[in-house]
């Protein structure tokens, strides 16, 4: 009975999924050409990276309790969810209600609809997590990813060639997008109220509050990796939300080679994931974090070296292949590190941190971004060679604190690689 229910589940899932790959597909990649349309600055577009996930994170910290006190957490789930696409609504009418302050508009509707979104994540991933072994996770998230990946390719490139076709009326090719957008969340939350969601105890035995996490940080194995995680999602997010400032306002690239650029990341996503997730359930995910968190740390000087949109695309490729890894073994080492019972709240704090890094590292970027001296003809230059080299340094000392918590295979980072991109045999 609890297996045919966990299939079915999984299928539900999956088209949940679907729609809200969608949803992402055309927002999130679009929210900061949208703010620059809104006559948004570079401490504004900072900002709108940051206060989303600042505000996101502190959510996140009550998911588990919230959890608890509703008693369901499939209802949870489809509650926030329901709400996250509402707050779709008045993003899409900002340029006609808040003409004078419509960038701030932007970041205070954006806020809302992540933290809609944070309320729910990590509930969600709790569920899932349960109807997968550990053994199978790797392979069966590489594959949904995979599915979802193409989806969310679809709704970029639309999206974007929406965008290029209406750029004589901007405003209005934005209301399309994010209109369509809205209603995939709408039907995305249909299809959760179909999912299995298996019985939970919380007993005190899977209590531990966010003071105790703190106070074990220096001997707990998963503190040590959330740790890790946060300085370098905090020297990604230095640079990471100026990218589509020095693609659309230094470079001037249209919205056509916008688009194609930010799609390539999502295509080399869709071809390598499966792989990195075959090999994470062989070899491990610390393995797999410690090659692709080198490789994002490389993709700064990419882009310093040259901007032909032609080269940039070998550099999109790279960042699709290396974040397609870190993503999905991120959270895959979070279900194989914890106990069903402490999902939830391990993945809130896991997220709470996450979410802080990426609000520090956007503040400070933005900070920098107007003051640091100009280096090979732009100043964004100087903020991506220090997030680089910010990058490179946590990439090559905090891993090797982290140990792997199952048995695994050995296997050298240089083969691996090469296995990733399909230059040796892939594992099986």
């Amino acid at each position: 009975m609890q297996r045919g229910a966990i299939k079915k589940s999984l299928r539900m899932s999956f088209w949940d999924g679907v729609f809200a790959a969608s949803m992402l597909g055309l927002t999130v990649e679009y929210f900061t050409p949208y703010a620059l349309v809104l006559k948004a600055t570079v401490s504004q577009v900072g900002i709108l990276t940051a206060l989303p996930s600042l505000a996101g994170s502190f959510c996140q910290l009550k998911s588990a309790d919230i959890a608890e006190c509703v008693g369901s957490r499939k209802k949870m789930v489809y509650v926030f969810v329901f709400l996250q696409a509402l707050m779709l609504l008045p993003v899409i009418l900002i340029p006609y209600l808040f003409k004078n302050r419509a960038a701030v508009a932007l970041i205070i509707f954006a806020t809302l609809f992540n933290i809609a979104g944070s309320f729910a994540l990590p509930v969600w991933q709790s569920i899932m997590s349960e109807h997968l072994p550990n053994n199978k996770r790797g392979r069966y998230f590489g594959w949904r990813n995979k599915q979802l990946g193409l989806v969310a390719i679809i709704s970029l490139f639309s999206a974007g060639m929406v965008l290029q076709f209406l750029k004589n009326n901007i405003l209005l090719g934005f209301l399309i997008i994010f209109s369509i957008a809205c209603f995939c969340r709408f039907i995305s939350a249909f299809f959760l109220t179909r999912m299995y969601e298996p019985r939970q105890y919380f007993g005190k035995e899977s209590y531990f509050s966010f003071w105790d996490f703190l106070k074990r940080a220096r001997e707990s194995n998963f503190a040590k990796f959330v740790i890790f995680n946060s300085f370098f999602i905090f020297s990604v997010y230095l640079a990471a939300p100026f990218f589509s400032v020095l693609m659309l306002r230094d470079l001037k690239f249209n919205y056509a080679t916008y688009t194609i650029l930010i799609t390539t990341v999502s295509i080399a996503t869709i071809f390598t994931i499966g792989r990195w997730g075959r090999s994470a359930d062989k070899i491990g995910n610390m393995k797999v974090l410690r090659v692709s968190s080198l490789l994002i740390a490389s993709l700064p000087f990419w882009w310093i070296l040259n901007q032909n949109p032609f080269y940039l695309l070998f550099a999109q490729i790279l960042s699709g292949i290396a974040w397609a890894g870190f993503n999905l073994c991120s959270l895959n080492f979070i279900y194989d590190a914890v106990t069903p019972a402490k999902r939830i709240r391990c993945i809130a704090y896991f997220s709470f941190f996450n979410g802080i890094a990426i609000c520090l590292g956007s503040l400070v970027g933005g900070f920098l971004a107007s003051r640091l001296p100009v280096i090979f003809e732009y100043k964004l230059f100087s903020l991506f060679f220090i997030a680089g080299v910010a990058r490179l340094i946590v990439a090559l000392t905090m891993p090797r604190r982290i140990k792997e918590v199952r048995p695994v295979e050995k296997i050298s980072s240089k083969d691996l690689f090469l296995r990733i991109v399909g230059l040796r045999p892939d594992l099986e």
